[in-house]
């Protein structure tokens, strides 16, 4: 099972990229849909940060604390990226044959592990933060024009929260995450959770800002 390190950064993480504060999620009891949301499946997987560069690269978790045993998947991750300096924010998920994500075999460390990114916010030098949601996606599609195995993109759908909430109850996914276009990345977000109540994967995992309680920190919130 992956545990989390406090100490000081390793000597070969990227260094100059700063450390984020994760948009925190909120409950919401019912799917909606909207002209100016976004919306995305909720995956059965670990919040995490991508800090890559030339020079190295770590997942962090959404208090800044390290996760030791994903230095494998970070390799790979820092492959697809070829060098270039990103942040991503986005889920560590274990895939099964089907490529469906798998919370069980996740906290096991078994299964084929990949990191599903939901958003970029720093490229190359520039902080993507204070841009719009829909042109960070635009720029996250940019740069990962396709899926590969360690790294692909959260898929999004536009205006019809409703509809993507049934497919993922069809395929017994988490839930849906619901976000605002317009929305820069920071403290004054919120992005809403629509839980899937026929969902079991994860029963007796408290959530806390996307991440799972017995493999956060003791500084967990929520």
């Amino acid at each position: 099972m992956p545990t989390l390190l406090t100490a000081p950064r390793a000597p070969d993480s990227p260094p100059l990229l700063p450390p984020i504060e994760p948009v925190g999620v909120a409950l919401r009891a019912e799917p909606f849909d909207g002209l100016d949301w976004m919306f995305e499946p909720k995956y059965d997987g670990l919040r995490g940060l991508v800090y890559a560069s030339a020079t190295g690269c770590e997942i962090r978790s959404p208090w800044n604390d390290h996760f030791e045993g994903y230095a494998e998947l970070c390799q790979r991750v820092a492959g697809v990226l070829g060098g270039r300096e990103a942040i991503l924010d986005g889920e560590i998920v274990s895939l099964d044959a089907k490529g469906k994500p798998n919370l069980r075999e996740l906290i096991k460390g078994r299964g084929y592990l990949a990191f599903a990114a939901f958003d970029l916010l720093w490229l190359d030098g520039r902080d993507l933060r204070p841009l719009p949601l829909a042109e960070r996606k635009r720029r996250l599609a940019e740069l990962l024009p396709s899926d590969t195995g360690p790294l692909y993109k959260v898929f999004t759908l536009e205006e019809y929260g409703r509809a993507l909430y049934q497919a993922t109850r069809r395929m017994d996914l988490e839930g849906v995450v619901a976000k605002r276009k317009s929305d820069p990345y920071g403290a004054q977000t919120v992005w809403y959770k629509v839980r899937n109540p026929a969902h079991g994967q994860g029963e007796g995992w408290a959530d806390s800002a996307g991440a799972r309680a017995p493999l956060a920190s003791p500084r967990r919130r929520g």
